[in-house]
């Protein structure tokens, strides 16, 4: 996947918004919260990190090419960092950032999710 793909699925998604911080990671967001982070290892390749559920961490996080996220998965979150498409290809990332979108979602208060016009 390349940077314009991944931004171009991520801003596909309903009520997304994109900044460029972290020494230039691309972050999407729905609302205010993170749902989808692509930087680069060195300049060369992209790497994706995505929120995901418990039973898939547990399994994705064995996988060669993935790995828990650095920084989130020390800190008890469930986030997914692929790094090359050995495990995952391109469509199943797809897939996961889909559903990272979703329970980032969930996450949001009821009338911040009416807001953005997001199913309750």
């Amino acid at each position: 996947m390349t940077l314009d793909d991944y931004n171009g699925f991520c801003a596909a998604l309903p009520a997304v918004n994109h900044v460029v911080q972290w020494g230039g990671a691309h972050v999407w967001k729905v609302g205010t919260k993170v749902f989808a982070i692509g930087g680069w290892d060195q300049g060369q390749q992209l790497f994706v990190t995505f929120k995901c559920s418990d039973i898939a961490y547990d399994v994705l996080k064995e996988q060669p090419g993935l790995r828990p996220a650095p920084y989130l998965a020390s800190r008890g979150m469930k986030w997914i960092q692929r790094r090359t498409s050995q495990s995952m290809d391109d469509a199943a990332l797809k897939d996961y950032l889909r559903e990272s979108h979703r329970l980032v979602a969930l996450k949001l208060t009821k009338p911040a999710r009416k807001e953005l016009g997001l199913a309750s």
